[in-house]
């Protein structure tokens, strides 16, 4: 029996994570898509403002409602940061029992919002009975702020809320640290169709390994059609060095297209780095095992005949990963 799906997409306002839900659930065919804010109207009628001023605020201005601001002196990213804290801290147990119901009844759902914290939910009791998956939306400033004006003035939320761009943006960026810092999926929604793709790569683990054979210099390349063409990722990597009984594997998990051309761009950049990262190659013939993945079949096996078509793949690349096995 299947496992029900449990997505968790949280961002800050205007990044599109209400968007991308709604397009996620379609592909994954979930009927249950539901928005934290709801959640959050639901716990302001059980909790006055009395007990709970945070709850009460919006998540980007409830740090006015902290009783000890003066320890955030000079730091208004901390101050803001404590106050959406103190805000999402009193949804989420309401969240956990939307999970926990969901789980019990074995039903797929989407729960996306703001109040969607990496380190606040405990996503761990949940594994053994569910599909579990967890991710951050973002995006640059400049995009952001755009989006952030335009869905304002779609709402009709114009004026005193456009003022509070830079607080979102300032959650934004919590939100990545705190997902970094628990190993949670950090997707630049850059545009629907790739974000997606990413997802689903991530979500359904339809992978395979092969043996490459390829320089660095052609890493630049090999990225762009794993992740930019396909929205794949490339995951762990081993290298079949002289004289070691076992390859020499290291645990890579390479989706993000910004993060990745930041990586090509510091190797550019660091010439040490690209030598000794050369040597490495060289050392195992630009020989090494990739695991790869898509967000479905008829994408990985294109990906797999593009590779190929451009010489990145071992010939009887196939045959030569059984031997290993």
């Amino acid at each position: 029996m299947r496992k029900p799906y449990i997505i968790l997409i949280g961002s800050a306002s205007g990044i599109g994570k209400s968007t991308i839900a709604s397009e996620l659930a379609k592909k994954l065919e979930i009927t249950h898509i539901i928005e934290t804010d709801f959640i959050r109207e639901i716990v302001r009628g059980i909790i006055g403002p009395e007990y709970a001023p945070a709850l009460h605020k919006s998540s980007f201005d409830a740090y006015i409602t902290l009783r000890d601001k003066d320890r955030f002196e000079g730091n208004t990213e901390g101050l803001i940061d404590a106050g959406f804290e103190e805000h999402a801290t009193f949804v989420i147990p309401a969240i956990e029992k939307v999970i926990k119901i969901a789980v019990e009844d074995s039903e797929d759902v989407v729960i996306e919002g703001v109040h969607v914290v990496p380190g606040l939910i405990d996503t761990e009791k949940y594994k053994e009975d569910a599909d579990i998956h967890f991710f951050i939306l973002t995006v640059d400033e400049e995009i952001h702020k755009e989006r952030f004006v335009k869905r304002a003035m779609a709402i009709k939320r114009g004026g005193i809320h456009l003022e509070y761009f830079k607080e979102n943006r300032i959650i934004n960026d919590y939100l990545v640290r705190q997902a970094k810092a628990h190993g949670i999926p950090v997707i630049n929604n850059l545009n629907i169709d790739n974000t997606i793709k990413r997802m689903l790569s991530l979500i359904k683990e339809i992978c395979k390994t092969l043996i490459f054979k390829n320089s660095v210099n052609d890493l630049e390349k090999l990225i762009k059609i794993v992740i930019n063409e396909y929205g794949g990722r490339l995951v762990d990597v081993s290298y079949f060095l002289p004289g070691f009984g076992e390859p020499l594997k290291r645990n890579v998990n390479v989706y993000d297209p910004v993060e990745a051309e930041r990586f090509i761009t510091h190797l550019k950049g660091n010439p040490k780095r690209k030598k000794d990262l050369e040597n490495l190659y060289s050392l195992s013939d630009n020989e090494h095992s990739h695991k790869i993945c898509a967000p479905d079949k008829e994408s990985l096996d294109d990906m797999i005949k593009e590779l190929d078509e451009v010489g990145f793949l071992l010939k009887n690349h196939d045959k030569q990963l059984n031997k290993l096995k």
